[in-house]
């Protein structure tokens, strides 16, 4: 065998072993069609819903009375929690039906919106992203024209973000929670000292493969990782419907007042 077939040989082995080393973040296989901007960069512009299940819980789990089983969207299955943030876990899920942040029909945060049940859509250009969700209706802007997280430790419901690009994947860093949200609905948390970083990859033009690792001293003991895929809402009248849970005490009167409330 020539010296250039065994020096191409191992440099084909030694990228396979930096792929699958122990903590090495995998990389995506290239997807090609995929549609992209004005910029070259991947276009994730569209209406877009996991099916995966995770707000249900993200870790393994059966079925209850109120939520169905799942395979668990973390890897490794169990998220590293401290003892004490386990046993308050523990208390959010006994209180659930009522101490869910979704039923006071707060925004669901970040990341959970990006996973919930319901759809959200996401409008690009080059200097950022927007998505905009179905549940509440929150706006969350992801940042990709360089700028720094501000300075301080600011309280936002959905993180401050802030992207780069990597190849085809966009790497998100966002801080700055206010730690009033959950992760799902049998109560997996994080505090207001959260750091996430998000990465989003196409694996075809209509499917995101999405992965967010946490890091936060306050409630777990390592970092950790979940992945779900994103699936495009394809039908021809896709659309984010208004979903202000807030109102419902008064769908009643609304839109005319029923033959009830006239009387």
């Amino acid at each position: 065998m020539s010296t250039l077939n065994l020096a191409v040989l191992a440099a084909l082995g030694l990228a396979l072993w930096v792929g699958s080393a122990p903590g090495a973040t995998p990389t995506p296989p290239a997807a090609t069609g995929i549609p992209r901007g004005a910029d070259g960069k991947p276009d994730f512009s569209g209406i877009w819903q996991a099916l995966s299940g995770a707000d249900y819980g993200l870790e393994p789990h059966l079925a209850t009375k109120d939520e169905p089983p799942g395979a668990g969207v973390v890897e490794g299955n169990q998220i590293p929690y401290q003892p004490s943030a386990l046993a308050q876990r523990a208390k959010n899920f006994a209180a659930r039906a009522n101490a869910d942040p979704r039923h006071k029909c707060f925004t669901l945060g970040t990341p959970r919106g990006i996973y919930g049940n319901e759809p959200f859509q996401i409008f690009q250009r080059p200097r950022d992203l927007t998505l905009l969700f179905e549940f509440g209706h929150p706006v969350r802007t992801i940042n990709t024209n360089g700028t720094e997280h501000p300075d301080g430790h600011i309280d936002f419901w959905l993180g401050d973000s802030r992207g780069h690009w990597d190849g085809d994947t966009l790497v998100v860093d966002v801080t700055d929670f206010n730690g009033e949200t959950w992760l799902d609905r049998v109560g997996d948390f994080n505090s207001d000292e959260l750091h996430l970083v998000e990465r989003w990859s196409y694996l075809d033009r209509n499917t995101i493969r999405y992965r967010a690792t946490f890091e936060d001293p306050k409630v777990y003991t390592r970092p950790w990782t979940l992945e779900v895929l994103l699936y495009r809402r394809l039908e021809p009248n896709a659309q984010i419907i208004e979903n202000y849970c807030a109102t419902q005490d008064f769908d009643e009167y609304y839109p005319v007042p029923s033959a009830k409330q006239e009387k």
